[in-house]
């Protein structure tokens, strides 16, 4: 059973335009397809003891991409391009995977997800890539997700499950800067940025930049995570038999 963080924020659908819970349907295609089961988790106030028995629930996690990290949670000014703060969604977010680390329940981070991992470990974030880069590469706008090559580190977690090289589809113009506490970088792009850590105190604990939930042909990191649940919900069953 793989929860997964949800966007929270106006929705239209039908007649109706109102503030809602979603999650694109890829996400849940990417772990169902892995042989999972998908439960959403919709940002709400939380409190470390609640997001823990929510995990207590759960086999893994997958936080999902969506709206920037507010960036005073890592001590910068808010850049122009940097959306407007969403903080229930950020508490819920860092609540829900300190639990996960806490507990050890395998966890794949994907977009924010990862940028997320890397300020609750203390880590900042670039605040817009073009800056850096000199071009809007890694986030063409409308929609369009850009394909950009990123290299593996061997004998990753992440070089495990899909190889030393891969094309991500990519759709984000932030991204990890200083790296926070016991994170490995795992995979960068040509031009130097960022593109997967991990969290090797843990079972399972991925993050990568891009996303695979974009690419139905390729399930690899997703099956990567629901085998590690399977693991980690049978060493459970075993402890309480």
């Amino acid at each position: 059973m793989i929860g997964i963080t949800t966007y929270l924020q106006r929705a239209q659908t039908g007649v109706w335009d109102v503030e809602a819970s979603f999650l694109p349907k890829k996400y849940l295609d990417g772990v169902t397809d892995a042989g999972g089961i998908a439960v959403l988790l919709p940002p709400q106030p939380t409190t470390p003891a609640d997001a823990a028995r929510v995990l207590a629930r759960l086999d893994g996690l997958i936080v999902a991409g969506g709206v920037d990290v507010d960036p005073a949670l890592y001590g910068q000014a808010r850049h122009e391009k940097t959306d407007a703060p969403q903080q229930v969604r950020d508490a819920w977010d860092l609540a829900l995977l300190d639990a996960a680390i806490a507990a050890q329940v395998p966890f794949l981070a994907i977009c924010r997800g990862a940028q997320v991992l890397n300020v609750l470990r203390g880590g900042t974030l670039h605040q817009h890539l073009p800056d850096l880069v000199g071009s809007p590469k890694y986030q063409l706008g409308n929609a369009n997700f850009s394909r950009v090559p990123v290299t593996i580190e061997p004998g990753s977690a992440v070089a495990r499950l899909i190889g030393e090289h891969a094309m991500g589809s990519m759709y984000h113009h932030q991204a990890i800067d200083a790296v926070g506490e016991g994170l490995i970088i795992t995979a960068r792009s040509d031009d130097g940025v960022v593109e997967a850590v991990e969290l090797p105190s843990v079972p399972f604990g991925v993050a990568v930049q891009w996303h695979p939930e974009e690419d139905a042909e390729d399930r690899r990191l997703f099956a990567g995570l629901v085998d590690a649940a399977k693991t980690y919900a049978a060493d459970r069953m075993k402890q309480h038999a």
